[in-house]
């Protein structure tokens, strides 16, 4: 697949761990560029129990750019703070694709849908599968906060 110019991705890396790093890892290599959402504190308590989120803004995005830097070399990126669950994506015409996990993917269609509204092309989606710890189950930053497993998907306990 030739590269695409610009995709977008997000999340709330509150613990970033393997599954962060392979949807980030994807888009990476499939574009020049990509564009990624944090969600902001105020976004985040709209739709998370605050208490489980573990990291403020900055902390999170702190934490992304330096796993960014460790994790990947020669990319071009862009953070942007997500207010709401769109972001840009409803209102660019440069975004080509959006890299989704298969937890976020029912969320996609409502955002083609607002393109197409918008007068804009539908984004390609990707869909990256979501990352499983030893026991099978998803590996997430909520199982890492309770001490379930490590950011590798490594049982901590049971």
């Amino acid at each position: 697949m030739e590269k695409l110019n610009l995709v977008a991705t997000g999340g709330t890396f509150d613990y970033i761990h393997i599954g962060h790093i392979k949807l980030l890892s994807t888009a990476f290599d499939i574009s020049h560029h990509v564009i990624i959402g944090v969600t902001s504190d105020e976004f985040v308590k709209r739709f998370k129990v605050p208490s489980s989120i573990k990291n403020n803004y900055l902390r999170r995005l702190s934490n992304l750019k330096n796993n960014i830097a460790v994790n990947f070399k020669d990319v071009n990126y862009t953070i942007i703070k997500l207010e709401d669950e769109f972001g840009p994506v409803i209102h660019s015409s440069e975004i080509q694709a959006i890299v989704v996990s298969e937890e976020t993917l029912v969320k996609v269609k409502e955002i083609n849908e607002i393109r197409i509204k918008n007068h804009l092309h539908p984004l390609r989606v990707i869909v990256v599968a979501i990352a499983r710890s030893s026991d099978g189950k998803p590996i997430s930053s909520t199982r890492i906060r309770n001490g379930e497993i490590d950011d590798k998907g490594k049982i901590l306990r049971k």
